[in-house]
């Protein structure tokens, strides 16, 4: 969890401190206010479409991660099913060993009711 919140602060960092420049530089330039605000604009457009990219690229790479994820788990539950399967099979036939000669030994000892 705490790498989820490291990369989004970094991406926030990195956006803030991206714009921080752009604006900086815009307005240290030697232009006119139109020729500046189209900049802006322009830039605006550019770091939005960068960002709408970068949103669809995080959330793609998120849907496979969480279909990988899953299918994991259902392959982890299967498994695990088996083995549980198994072992109660593995019970079963080492309490009938133990049971069936007792029952055995106990029906020798009782006498008969003929």
């Amino acid at each position: 969890m705490s790498d989820k919140n490291d990369f989004g602060t970094f991406i926030m960092g990195f956006t803030i401190g991206a714009l921080a420049g752009a604006v900086a530089s815009l307005l240290m330039a030697p232009q006119t206010g139109e020729e500046t605000r189209q900049l802006i604009k322009d830039r605006a457009i550019e770091l939005k479409e960068k960002g709408a990219e970068s949103y669809e690229e995080t959330k793609r790479k998120a849907e496979i991660a969480y279909k990988d994820a899953v299918a994991k788990y259902e392959q982890f539950a299967e498994t695990t099913k088996e083995k549980a399967a198994d072992f109660g099979q593995q019970v079963k036939s080492k309490v009938d060993e133990l049971v069936h000669p007792v029952e055995k030994a106990a029906e020798e000892t009782q006498p008969s009711a003929e």
